[in-house]
């Protein structure tokens, strides 16, 4: 086969380079060995014994995925209408953590039946069964997030928002937050590396009622699209990330001092003069009054 051909050709070569390098090394002449090739190379690799590992490792590495499970998906009967990804799904309440990233992506033990998909508004439902979890005394345990989708005249275009976090308990104590921040054009996804309670997070979840005080939530690499989904994958993502950063604003606000002081030195030096009479060694000495 073609694999098997290239495997050849490359363990042919590999074989010619150990050659050229082991004579220099034998007469003891320094050396450096620059490999290039036309584009990145792809380790081959064989089940046979025959072929095995190349070893080869040309402008490249070994293409493995980052993302550890994929992203929950939400269907509206026929096509994926939400799509919802973290690496980190935990809330705490009276001191109690709950972890609920296992849940959500990989025994997918949660339910988002009750998720709705429109044009307009979107619900992203998570309902987790929490009977199994010591000191927690609830049964049921629900976490939304509500997002509408509307059209803005000053862009011209839609924009879907997340409004409000919710987490229900046993379907009778409700906790609201409010969102703010979290905003994408409509065929877009949102990202940001971490969200939560905290007012460290890149975005914030302000708690709108009492009950919403004894909740904490933190969400890490979260992301979300709750509208326009195609072929089951997220768009294009928006970054909670703003263009300037706080090194950014140091860097900003340091060289604005150090101009400020540049130029009242050079303010000073241009307001310096000189007298305009001399002391003569061979005449009389310059006396000059003294005013008050």
């Amino acid at each position: 086969s073609t694999d098997s051909k290239l495997a050849e050709t490359l363990m042919d070569n590999d074989k010619v380079i150990g050659m050229v390098t082991n004579t220099l090394r034998k007469k003891g002449l320094p050396f450096t060995g620059i490999y290039t090739a036309l584009r990145s190379n792809v380790v081959i690799r064989k089940a046979s014994n025959e072929v095995g590992q190349t070893g080869r490792r040309l402008m490249t590495t070994d293409s493995t995925s980052s993302v550890l499970y994929p992203p929950l998906n939400v269907t509206n009967g026929t096509n994926t209408c939400i799509l919802f990804h973290a690496t980190r799904l935990q809330l705490t309440a009276n001191g109690i953590l709950i972890d609920l990233t296992n849940k959500t992506f990989i025994s997918n033990s949660v339910d988002s039946t009750n998720s709705m998909c429109s044009t307009t508004n979107t619900t992203l439902s998570l309902k987790y069964s929490l009977q199994k979890i010591p000191l927690i005394h609830a049964n049921t345990l629900e976490i939304r997030f509500l997002m509408r989708n509307k059209f803005y005249t000053g862009s011209a275009r839609n924009w879907f928002k997340l409004d409000f976090v919710e987490i229900v308990q046993d379907e009778l104590h409700v906790a609201v937050f409010n969102v703010s921040g979290i905003s994408a054009p409509q065929e877009y996804s949102f990202h940001c590396q971490l969200v939560g309670t905290s007012w460290l997070d890149g975005v914030t979840f302000i708690p709108a009622n009492k009950a919403a005080e004894a909740w904490t939530i933190t969400i890490s690499e979260f992301q979300i699209q709750g509208f326009s989904v195609k072929n089951n994958l997220f768009s294009y993502a928006v970054d909670c990330t703003s263009f300037f950063t706080h090194a950014i604003w140091m860097a900003m606000v340091t060289s604005l001092v150090l101009l400020c002081i540049l130029i009242y030195g050079i303010h000073m030096i241009m307001q310096l003069t000189t007298n305009d009479r001399f002391d003569d060694p061979k005449g009389q000495a310059l006396t000059i009054p003294q005013t008050d």
